[in-house]
């Protein structure tokens, strides 16, 4: 029996996972790497901290399953997606990569808009509108404030693809990552050229395009000594991080979404054609499953939100976890779970970080509002929970406007292993939260991806059917649901009513 390694280049750090020829997971590794923010709003990673965090954690994958390099047929790669590495000849960067959650590109993206023709013409372009996250304006903007350096680039890689050169010399990519580069025509599955021609970007600069599945190199000499594999095992396209994530909990058919809460949050669901929303609140892009499509939206600061709230107030419930050796997270929902549903009428707004779904907003800003002298601390906890978890439900509701059937939501990420919020999401999703047995996220979706480049199964969905399995389904409680509806309604309006006040705000601290 052969072994599939699968390897997803997060932000905190790299993640290499192995499984088997059935979809049993034998070990997991991780190998951390650091972020700079050389500037308020910026957030750059070294692309070679990657590279070594992927050797290490491959080294260390390999002791945890007892195999040993030959043992690995093949090997999947994903990524936080929209980052940008600059590369001339050979592996060295010529700077550090600007990453998903930069800031900077604010002017960049209106004059991609504008140059388009506005943004619905963008969106009929490449589905999506320009968001700063996104690779395109990161481009632009290195092009207008590092022209020495532009001038010297010869390549532009996504984060895993930078992986995957130093795996295979390859300068590749896949579709599903390729998609929020804001450069590909979505819809044909290939870089636009008309996007390209306007904003005046060499495709020559861009790696050549594959469906996720398909073997995109072969692993070289060199790193297979530095990862301590072999050289020849096959590297298939992977995906970028959603996408991949999709794959490894099973969304690859119709009326199944997930929910997963990571540091940032995202409802994801599979769809047979490429489905825009005009307004662009939700992403539209290709899936790693081969001529399907995905529609997802994104808040920035989910998990992210709470663990602000630990670090900031969560002191007692550290302390205590320390004693107790448990998760200090545990403490902090027991201590939510004592106030009532809807916290008494108070709300929180998770856009610690600015907003991307529904609201493309980088000036929006997170706090409580509805504070009472009646209101506790356990009243504060359950709000930010409540508070995520609307947010969450912001881009089911887009969704299910737009006709994407949502039959089951299943659930990934941290709240996928708390009780209370995983049937706090249900009666605010108002839908059936299911559970299964996969819980490893990206590295796990791009291992089952190697097994289908590499003939273990014939299809994405086979290599799924064969390996996820339900374990769990909470069914939403109905009188909760219907509480949680009138909720909803207040929250959905909230932003609306501070948009201008988050400008005012911001103008105070320039």
């Amino acid at each position: 029996m052969g072994y599939l390694l699968g390897i997803d280049i997060g932000t905190s750090g790299t993640k290499t996972l192995i499984c088997d020829e059935k979809g049993q997971v034998l070990a997991t590794a991780m190998a951390e790497h650091p972020i700079y923010t050389p500037r308020p709003g910026w957030s750059e990673q070294d692309p070679i901290d990657w590279w070594n965090a992927s050797c290490s954690a491959t080294r260390a994958v390999l002791q945890k399953a007892r195999l040993r390099g030959h043992d690995i047929t093949g090997i999947g790669l994903s990524g936080q997606m929209h980052g940008s590495v600059f590369l001339g000849d050979g592996p060295k960067p010529l700077r550090k990569a600007l990453l998903w959650n930069d800031q900077r590109t604010g002017r960049q993206c209106e004059q991609i808009t504008s140059l388009a023709g506005g943004r619905k013409k963008l969106i009929e372009l490449v589905a999506n509108p320009a968001l700063t996250g996104f690779t395109a304006p990161k481009i632009l903007w290195v092009r207008e404030h590092e022209p020495k350096i532009y001038d010297r680039t010869k390549h532009i890689l996504l984060p895993k693809d930078y992986i995957r050169y130093c795996m295979t010399g390859e300068y590749a990519t896949e579709v599903s990552d390729a998609s929020g580069t804001l450069l590909l025509d979505v819809v044909k599955r290939s870089w636009s050229q008309k996007l390209l021609s306007i904003l005046q970007i060499d495709q020559a600069l861009l790696p050549r395009l594959y469906e996720s599945y398909q073997v995109s190199g072969v692993l070289t000499v060199p790193a297979a000594k530095q990862m301590g594999l072999v050289p020849g095992i096959p590297v298939v396209g992977g995906g970028g991080d959603q996408a991949a994530g999709a794959v490894g909990n099973g969304i690859v058919t119709s009326g199944i979404v997930s929910a997963t809460l990571g540091t940032s949050g995202v409802m994801f669901a599979h769809s047979d054609k490429p489905t825009r929303d005009p307004q662009g609140r939700v992403h539209t892009m290709c899936h790693a499953v081969p001529d399907k499509w995905c529609v997802f939206g994104c808040m920035l600061a989910a998990g992210g939100s709470f663990q602000w709230l630990r670090n900031n107030l969560g002191q007692a419930q550290v302390a205590a976890a320390k004693k107790k050796k448990v998760d200090p997270y545990e403490l902090m929902i027991e201590l939510a779970a004592q106030a009532s549903a809807g916290s008494e009428g108070l709300f929180f707004l998770p856009y610690l970080t600015g907003e991307r779904c529904p609201h493309p907003d980088p000036l929006a800003r997170g706090g409580w509002i509805g504070l009472t002298s009646r209101h506790q601390p356990s009243h504060l906890y359950r709000a930010v929970l409540e508070g995520i978890t609307f947010g969450m439900r912001d881009a089911l509701e887009i969704m299910q406007q737009m006709k994407i059937p949502v039959r089951q939501v299943r659930a990934s990420g941290g709240g996928a292993r708390s009780k209370f919020w995983q049937q706090l999401q249900a009666d605010i999703y108002n839908k059936p939260l299911v559970l299964t047995n996969a819980s490893e996220g990206p590295a796990y979706g791009v291992a089952l991806l190697a097994g289908v480049g590499t003939g273990v199964w014939k299809t994405v969905e086979q290599a799924c059917q064969s390996s996820i399995r339900t374990t769990q389904r909470i069914a939403a409680r109905s009188s909760l649901a219907k509480l949680y509806n009138r909720h909803y309604a207040v929250y959905d309006k909230l932003y609306f009513d501070l948009k201008q006040r988050f400008v005012e705000m911001d103008a105070l601290v320039q």
